[in-house]
């Protein structure tokens, strides 16, 4: 890691940052100077950082500040090194950690040890997950009262309407799309295809297949990290809030994945378009989770608003062949790339625990050998099936409860995620709606 700031001696700042239960980079700034320091030794700040409301307040009540003498955790760094920080005008490096405490066990209440607990239980069974994320977000013009599409850097014109899958939607924006790649190629982000979707001045960008899901993780919170300081440096906003527009289509995340065995081969194929057992039992898993699961999916008050019937956001818990308008989707192509797309969640997740939620969730199908109802066929919106909840309150109250959360997060974690979602939901309701927009804008 030292080498890195060795062949970038223009780099005077490094920031450590690690992601909080909102998916939030809390960290510190520091001079280059003291940067071994960091790498030997690593840093501190309390635990409590890590469990803070979406205005990055205390938990009320939380045992993790007066209770326990608000103590701190040790941060170290993570095997992603240092980074460049390409949104910022000076040359600045970001050193990604996670915590642990005192005694060098990993600190419970870290989204990414979650994900990595998740990961060591498919790793003892000798598996491997595949993951991949898509991410939906809007380019916004928001100097004045209403939120608008930006003019374009190349016409000084704003698009009157949304075009799908246009070319001419890209190229509006070339300036900012070609830097953002080369900002993704220098922070070893694997981005793929970028194509505009159905909202006004919405555009979509897949990630890679990854066989190391902590990286996929990584890669999608640095994305938004990236996407939303670089659009701040071309003069507008970008943004991964479930729903910006009351009449524009939402932000999702969709979730692809497969799993390897010991030798690298797709447990999900069995030669044939209908997918291995395997397959179903994680498709059954996962949607036994489903309901359970919400508060992972859409973690924020206004994530509920992006969940009405036929605009591209599941409502209904099934699973189908090839159908954009289930939950659980199979897509069709070659049987060795067999794989389940998760198409519940919102842009405005935390990748971390969304990631560990659907990954634990298939994996406890796996070990119980769950089958699955028979896959549907003909639009979801219109047949009579369970209903994922819908509200904010439920989805807390079903992943306070739950048995099935239980058996992929620690107790600590459910414990500070519910008392920090009912801190927010108990001041959000003070709120009027332009500005439930204003904080959730720039913030997810």
């Amino acid at each position: 890691m030292k080498e890195w700031l060795r062949e970038h001696p223009e780099v005077r700042t490094i920031r450590v940052a690690a992601v909080d239960l909102n998916g939030q980079a809390r960290g510190k700034r520091i001079p280059a100077r003291f940067a071994g320091k960091v790498l030997k030794e690593g840093t501190r700040f309390p635990l409590s950082v890590l469990n803070l409301d979406i205005w990055g307040e205390d938990i009320e009540n939380s045992p993790l500040v007066f209770e326990s003498g608000d103590a701190d955790g040790l941060l170290r760094p993570t095997e992603r090194g240092f980074l460049p920080m390409p949104w910022l005008e000076a040359p600045t490096a970001l050193l990604p950690i996670w915590m642990f405490r005192e005694d060098g066990t990993p600190f419970d209440g870290d989204p990414r040890h979650a994900l990595a607990a998740v990961l060591a239980r498919y790793k003892a069974r000798g598996l491997t997950p595949v993951v991949a994320t898509e991410l939906e977000f809007y380019l916004i013009d928001d100097s004045g009262k209403d939120l608008r599409v930006p003019p374009s850097p190349r016409s000084g014109k704003r698009r009157p309407g949304a075009d799908t899958l246009a070319l001419r939607a890209l190229d509006a924006f070339d300036r900012f799309f070609t830097d953002l790649y080369d900002a993704c190629e220098a922070m070893d982000i694997d981005a793929d295809t970028a194509i505009s979707e159905a909202g006004l001045g919405q555009f979509e960008i897949n990630l890679l297949h990854s066989d190391d899901a902590l990286k996929a993780a990584d890669d999608t919170w640095l994305f938004k990290l990236l996407v939303k300081g670089l659009a701040r440096h071309h003069g507008f906003a970008a943004s991964f809030m479930a729903k910006p527009y009351a009449d524009q289509p939402g932000n999702g995340m969709h979730m692809h994945f497969s799993v390897l065995d010991r030798n690298g081969a797709n447990v999900f194929d069995n030669g044939g378009s209908e997918g291995s057992e395997t397959l179903h039992h994680a498709i059954a898993g996962c949607l036994r989770a489903m309901p359970d699961s919400m508060l992972l999916f859409a973690p924020h008050a206004n994530s509920y608003d992006r969940f009405v019937p036929g605009a591209h956001a599941p409502i209904g818990i099934a699973w189908a062949y090839e159908n954009r308008t289930t939950a659980i989707r199979v897509p069709s192509g070659n049987p060795r790339a067999r794989r389940i797309e998760h198409r519940v969640a919102g842009g405005d997740i935390n990748p971390y625990l969304l990631i560990a939620g659907v990954l634990g969730a298939a994996l406890n199908g796996i070990e119980d050998a769950l089958t699955p109802p028979p896959p549907i066929t003909g639009n979801a919106y219109a047949q009579d099936l369970p209903q994922i909840p819908v509200t904010w309150r439920a989805a807390i109250e079903r992943f306070e409860s739950s048995a099935e959360i239980a058996r992929i997060f620690p107790a600590g974690l459910i414990r500070n995620l519910i008392l920090t979602k009912r801190q927010e939901l108990h001041y959000m309701a003070e709120l009027a709606p332009e500005e439930v927009v204003e904080l959730y804008l720039d913030t997810v």
